[in-house]
């Protein structure tokens, strides 16, 4: 089989939550060997769930986000199955070690020693705190390549403030920016896009660090600021104000580009948003001609034959009218179907589908979007988005199912460090060693 671009390239994953992970799994779909250090005796808020060893009944009040369990049960071992855990951690693989001692600090310093890149994205100090920094790095491999990704950078006020996603695009002044026209912005769901830009914005950094190593033979330290990343998501409005003085406001679902119509239409729905039953269509229109065809869909109702719809210039000064009248139409209709006539007349739409509706969607199956796989100690298997990459010769796969915790001491202990049986055996007794947090940990 063909080898994988970042084949060969060993990854000391020390990340927690999202950004960083979401890095390191990018590189373990290249191809990557990915090496995620856990401590069983320490508990790893968000990343492997609310808590260690919920009940079925308390996963009922969690939401999808800390309670969607395989079956709605906590399973035998609930950490490795979190969904907060199981999608960024394919490919991977897991060993655990108490990095509180100096023995278990001493076991990351040799398998550092036998790895080309370390990644972390916890709060500024943490590793510091732990005796983990570059130069303690450098002491085990000189030419390690170090990327961390903290939430605000390294220096500067926030520098020691936690975060995720949507802290992130609160200190940036994002919600003031995507919100609806006559909603506060504290009315906004939470998203967490901000730890995607930083975590692809690492996983480029690693990529250049590796090549630039390469071709010199020095490893080096990069900075990622998981907000300056973040940035990207607005950068339009930044260059609007810098180059015109114009502040953007919220618009909702238009266009910042003026095309009109363009939204997110109500369908025919089979029950209440409070169930996931409502339906919805997204449509935009760009120009005169996707106009037409879009009248022409419609049956030309007498509201669209405004003769100042006709331009983009008109359109966009009557777009409240245009909401109204496209509302109307599109609330009798089928979601799917509409995407379909819309599509085929030339007019970009499609149906906005709750998560549970894409698991069927028929593109996306063919697509391979999602794969299904096994989860460690639970019967059956489940569906997990794949690598999103398509390269015909050296293709990304899902190779290794979300990793347990410590489901590769073995290989790690004995494989790459060498570790006779005697001494693997005093390692597990002493709490290196556990596929298991703690039984002080809730």
């Amino acid at each position: 089989m063909p080898r994988l671009p970042l084949e060969g390239l060993r990854v000391v994953d020390f990340c927690v939550a999202w950004a960083g992970p979401y890095a390191t799994m990018l590189l373990g779909d290249l191809g990557a060997e990915v090496i995620k250090v856990e401590n069983p005796h320490v508990w790893p808020p968000v990343m492997r769930g609310g808590r260690a060893r919920p009940t079925r009944e308390s996963l009922a009040g969690m939401g999808g986000m800390y309670g969607g369990y395989p079956n709605d049960e906590p399973g035998p071992r609930p950490w490795n199955y979190s969904p907060t855990f199981v999608q960024p951690y394919r490919n991977k693989r897991s060993f655990t070690a108490d990095l509180r001692t100096p023995e278990g600090l001493e076991i990351l310093r040799r398998v550092v020693a036998r790895s080309d890149v370390f990644v972390e994205n916890n709060a500024a100090d943490t590793t510091e705190k732990l005796g983990i920094d570059y130069e303690w790095l450098r002491s085990a491999r000189p030419d390690i390549v170090m990327v961390r990704i903290p939430a605000f950078g390294l220096s500067g006020p926030y520098a020691h403030a936690r975060a995720l996603g949507v802290h992130l695009e609160a200190v940036m002044g994002h919600p003031l920016l995507r919100g609806y026209r006559d909603m506060d912005p504290s009315s906004n769901s939470i998203i967490f896009a901000g730890d995607y830009f930083g975590g692809l914005q690492a996983a480029l950094a690693i990529m250049m660090a590796a090549w630039h190593r390469k071709k010199t033979g020095r490893g080096q330290l990069v900075e990622v600021s998981q907000a300056e990343a973040a940035s990207a998501m607005f950068a339009q409005a930044y260059m609007e104000h810098a180059l015109n003085g114009v502040s953007h406001q919220q618009l909702g679902n238009r266009s910042i580009y003026n095309a009109a119509p363009c939204g997110v239409y109500p369908c025919k729905s089979p029950g209440p948003a409070s169930s996931g039953d409502d339906r919805w269509i997204a449509i935009t229109v760009t120009c005169d001609s996707e106009w037409e065809a879009l009248r022409a869909v419609m049956g030309r109702p007498a509201w669209a034959e405004d003769p100042a719809l006709g331009t983009c210039a008109g359109r966009a000064e009557r777009q409240d009218a245009l909401d109204e009248g496209l509302a109307t139409w599109t609330s009798r209709e089928d979601d799917y179907d509409l995407f379909h006539r819309l599509q085929a007349a030339g007019v970009p739409a499609a149906p906005v589908l709750e998560a549970s509706r894409a698991l069927a969607d028929q593109h996306f199956e063919q697509r391979g979007v999602f794969a299904s796989r096994a989860l460690f100690d639970v019967a059956g298997k489940f569906r997990f988005l794949a690598p999103f990459y398509r390269m015909p010769e050296t293709p990304a796969t899902h190779r290794q199912s979300p990793v347990a915790m410590g489901e590769h001491n073995e290989y790690v202990y004995r494989e790459l460090l060498g570790v006779g049986e005697e001494e693997y055996r005093r390692l597990v007794a002493e709490g290196h060693i556990s596929m298991d947090f703690d039984e002080s940990i809730p």
